[in-house]
């Protein structure tokens, strides 16, 4: 896939872009995890998920936030990366101008991210958040979620336990209009070592389910 560079508020954003195969393709923006852990887009969890939305046809950007990779800038806890997400999503948006549906994908610190974007973006369609960190940031400023989507998580995480991601779950599902799945993988931690496959195979699933009830 074409290495892309965008204009970003802290320079440049480096980014691997997939085009969809029609005109009206639906758009997928993928968030990598924590750039302070090591985090950065060729994670195999963000690469997995981009594949999983290339596979079904969306038009899909992964990215380095920045002070990643080639990206320019530096950290910025949060603030400044959100910025660098709502910058993707406009390029790809501008690229991509008549796409029937949004997604935005994202794992731990991009899944944080991406839950942000969705609240300032209410044309999206559908999110994927595997591995929230809920007991690091506060996730309350979903209120009202925008969108219906998938959490998922795994039953050997130490570092987010799942009761933290399961009362984020419980306080989105009282809300009337949106649907949230929430999964958990059986032996999963918050790497997901040896259990990337499930990532493929459940996220697969909730998006062929999504993609039946409503065809992008």
């Amino acid at each position: 896939m074409p290495e892309v560079i965008l204009p970003g508020a802290s320079g440049r954003i480096e980014g691997r872009y997939s085009p969809g195969k029609r005109p009206n393709a639906p758009i997928a923006l993928i968030l990598h995890p924590h750039p302070k852990a090591g985090g950065h887009m060729n994670n195999p969890v963000a690469v997995t998920l981009h594949q999983l939305f290339v596979q079904r046809g969306f038009a899909t950007l992964r990215y380095n936030s920045r002070g990643v990779g080639k990206s320019q800038g530096e950290f910025d806890s949060g603030i400044g990366e959100l910025a660098d997400a709502a910058t993707a999503l406009d390029w790809l948006q501008t690229n991509n101008p008549a796409a029937t549906q949004t997604w935005v994908a994202g794992y731990q610190f991009g899944a944080y991210i991406g839950m942000q974007l969705l609240m300032r973006r209410p044309e999206t369609d559908g999110f994927i958040s595997v591995s929230p960190p809920s007991n690091m940031y506060d996730f309350s400023f979903l209120a009202p979620c925008p969108a219906s989507g998938l959490f998922l998580h795994g039953t050997a995480d130490t570092v987010v336990p799942p009761v933290e991601v399961e009362r984020v779950v419980n306080k989105l599902r009282t809300q009337k209009g949106i649907v949230i799945d929430y999964e958990l993988e059986e032996g999963a931690t918050h790497f997901w070592q040896d259990h990337v496959g499930a990532v493929e195979r459940r996220v697969g699933a909730y998006l062929d389910k999504r993609l039946e009830e409503k065809p992008a």
